[in-house]
């Protein structure tokens, strides 16, 4: 498989160059996505514009390391689908959980806003209580 990785601060963005991605592309997908969550920053912009095609396997394979990033608290968000892709994402059992955007800098924008949020949900977490007075 063809791609070009581009890091930037908050989020890699991962550019599939090839045309088609067939299910024998699925275990160098799951790596490619693995070594992205094991960084920093581990958050993906997966961009799959000159993607027209792309089996089942690998649809089910985006949708586990979506979950997997998600889990680990990073973002993973697909963008640039053809409209081919896109019906394909619809009509299968991934579209309504799938994180899609039309354009690369929609997806840079959902990470930062998912980031921010993390961010304000970790210092919630952190806010302590004051201890019970005993009477």
């Amino acid at each position: 498989m063809q791609y070009q990785t581009e890091p930037k601060e908050k989020f890699t963005v991962i550019k599939i160059l090839d045309t088609t991605l067939s299910s024998n592309l699925v275990p160098e997908l799951a790596k490619i996505t693995q070594e992205i969550l094991a960084k920093s920053p581990k958050n993906l912009v997966l961009n799959l514009e000159k993607v027209q095609t792309l089996e089942a396997p690998v649809l089910e394979q985006l949708a586990q390391s979506q979950e997997q990033f998600y889990d680990n608290n990073a973002s993973f968000v697909i963008c640039c689908l053809s409209d081919s892709l896109n019906k394909q994402l619809d009509q299968s059992d991934w579209g309504d959980i799938m994180n899609t955007t039309p354009t690369e800098s929609e997806a840079w924008d959902i990470v930062q806003m998912e980031e921010i949020e993390r961010e304000l949900l970790d210092s919630d977490d952190m806010e302590f209580s004051l201890p019970e007075s005993e009477d």
